[in-house]
């Protein structure tokens, strides 16, 4: 594999029950079932692994009624990843659920948004709805990175490596990045939260914990745009990702998807 092509996956680790209902700005006439799963997602090829965001932990998910399905650490590690090696982490915005673990890397780099960091430490945090997302304890841990040296701040689109691209989308926060990849199948988008299931995206609806609606709105047609088609975005919480795509082997099926091949 070329050094500006990747092999890409999607680790879950948690899951969280609930309604269509709770998924939608304006709810939803269907109230089905319609659960969250949780993703961490590598980026690897010859010359490099890099992790896009980090997850939370077992102490997270029990203070906020998530199930963990499996450790970080643990899938990581099913992909024969030490988390103490990697350089660098991508983490597409503060979340709890996309920002915590930090000390499993502690050799790492953190690549964050500008408008992230103002977001999560500003004004913005004085609100509980605001701030209901976000860990004061995981928020804290990158400021400290930052004054250890440890954080690359971006500012819109940013080339992380040949192959791999940081784009600023905004709208769930307002910091949230996405993350463009080169793979053996074209261009494929790491959506994160930018769109938190397909139905999102496929029927211009929206998530209903976000900063700014028309940006979430908006998000869609850069995701578009970004990718190869629209086989190519992967949306951030869907359990659909782990049925629509291989698994990395097939003792990880539910548990680890393979996304640089096209869907089964």
């Amino acid at each position: 594999m070329n050094d500006d092509s990747y092999e890409v996956y999607a680790i879950k680790y948690g899951h969280h029950a609930r309604r269509s209902g709770e998924n939608f700005v304006g709810g939803d006439a269907h109230d089905v079932p319609m659960p969250l799963d949780y993703y961490v997602w590598i980026v690897r090829n010859a010359a490099r692994t890099i992790v896009v965001d980090t997850g939370f932990n077992a102490e997270a998910a029990s203070a906020r009624g998530r199930t963990l399905v499996q450790p970080v650490g643990s899938g990581l590690a099913s992909l024969g990843i030490d988390a103490e090696a990697i350089a660098d982490v991508i983490v597409t915005h503060l979340h709890y659920d996309h920002a915590g673990n930090l000390p499993l890397f502690p050799q790492a780099r953190f690549h964050l948004q500008d408008r992230e960091m103002a977001f999560a430490t500003g004004r913005c945090m004085c609100h509980d709805l605001m701030r209901h997302g976000y860990s004061a304890e995981d928020v804290s841990g990158m400021v400290r990175h930052v004054f250890d040296g440890r954080v690359a701040f971006h500012d819109g689109s940013a080339c992380i490596a040949p192959g791999l691209e940081v784009h600023h989308i905004g709208g769930h926060t307002r910091g949230l990045q996405v993350v463009r990849v080169r793979t053996r199948r074209g261009w494929v988008v790491l959506a994160s939260d930018a769109s938190h299931f397909y139905a999102h995206m496929d029927g211009d609806r929206a998530f209903p914990v976000l900063y700014n609606l028309a940006e979430m709105l908006e998000g869609y047609n850069t995701l578009r745009a970004l990718a190869e088609s629209p086989e190519h975005i992967v949306p951030g919480h869907d359990p659909l990702v782990m049925e629509r795509y291989p698994p990395a082997h097939e003792n990880l099926r539910g548990r680890v998807a393979r996304l640089d091949v096209a869907p089964e």
